[in-house]
């Protein structure tokens, strides 16, 4: 591998392919030393090779610096042969941990900006599903391993977050331990002890129902949350609806090491698929967090302040209450970013 750095792209099926596509050119105009690598993945490449994630797509992203997903779309019964392949990227690549980050339109009433940290290797989504009589058992995987490593993560993401906003850092530890008390007990435990050990985080504990509740009610309470692969799943949608949708909803998939993963969380959204009226905000956002996390900080500042800048001002895509396509909205944030 050359000492370029190289941003594999994975469109996949959908819209993924246009709002890939779209961050890739502004990527492209504002940091044009990027090397760039497409591969497939999803469904249609199963149907069409019999594979989610080809072995070449897997290698390509092993050689990378990071990896900017697309949206794949997955058939709702058992298929067999076919798994998700942002699921085995992310086992493949060891990405362990989710970051959601979750912040109010630039014109909404009553600001937030939150980052919920999820667990993205057990829980029960580890996979182990077995039959019992009359039904099926799915077992929930808690180690204390995984559990100490997130919580890491989610205290070092505290403290950035907090240098970004101006605020104290703030962790928020969601759990449901006084029912599962031996699994979300285990969670619970590592992550208050990797915190006692940051006296600089203020840490409180929540319910998961609670925090649901108060999401829904006030997310600007919240500055860094640190869950269990499901609770984070679900939470981190709720948050992305109070932003204004899955449109605007970034994430990133990171490990210890190279490459990170970077996403959309909309989904394939096949009844708008080339449309060319996909928001592309969410892809853009995703790589925005790339930037960053390449250590390119003022291509990702400039990129978010642009992506903000349009939001306030136009244009917009349908979702959104505006007219305007996926390459229009695209090109404005680029226009915007390379004026500032």
């Amino acid at each position: 591998m050359s000492s370029s750095t190289t941003v594999l792209l994975i469109p996949g099926d959908g819209v993924g392919a246009e709002v890939v596509m779209a961050a890739a050119n502004v990527l492209a105009a504002l940091a044009p030393d990027l090397d760039f690598v497409q591969a497939e993945a999803g469904w249609r490449c199963f149907r069409r090779t019999g594979a989610a994630l080809p072995s070449e797509t897997l290698a390509l992203a092993r050689e990378a610096d990071a990896v900017l997903f697309g949206a794949t779309q997955s058939p709702m019964q058992e298929t067999p042969g076919y798994q998700s392949p942002i699921i085995a990227l992310r086992k493949q690549l060891g990405l362990y941990a989710n970051l959601r980050p979750a912040r109010s339109l630039p014109d909404a009433g009553k600001a937030f900006d939150l980052l919920i940290v999820r667990e993205n290797s057990e829980g029960l989504y580890s996979g182990r599903e077995r039959p019992i009589p009359g039904g099926f058992v799915a077992e929930r995987v808690v180690t204390g391993l995984a559990s100490h490593r997130i919580a890491e993560t989610a205290c070092h993401q505290a403290l950035r977050h907090a240098e970004r906003t101006g605020r104290r850092p703030h962790l928020t530890v969601v759990h449901k331990a006084n029912v599962l008390k031996k699994s979300d007990g285990l969670f619970r435990i590592n992550c208050l002890e990797v915190a006692s050990s940051y006296p600089q985080i203020t840490v409180d504990e929540m319910l998961v129902d609670t925090a649901a509740m108060w999401l829904a009610r006030d997310p600007s309470r919240f500055d860094v949350l640190v869950t269990t692969n499901l609770y984070g799943d679900i939470l981190s949608d709720l948050a992305a609806g109070m932003a204004g949708g899955l449109g605007l909803a970034p994430s990133a998939n990171i490990g210890d090491k190279r490459p990170a993963l970077f996403e959309p969380v909309h989904g394939s959204a096949p009844d708008i698929a080339g449309q060319g009226v996909a928001n592309p905000v969410a892809a853009l956002r995703s790589a925005a967090m790339l930037l960053a996390y390449l250590e390119r900080e003022d291509e990702a500042r400039r990129l978010d302040q642009a992506i903000d800048h349009v939001l306030r001002f136009g244009p917009r895509t349908p979702d959104l209450g505006g007219r305007a396509g996926t390459k229009e909205v695209a090109n404005a944030i680029k226009r915007r970013a390379l004026l500032d």
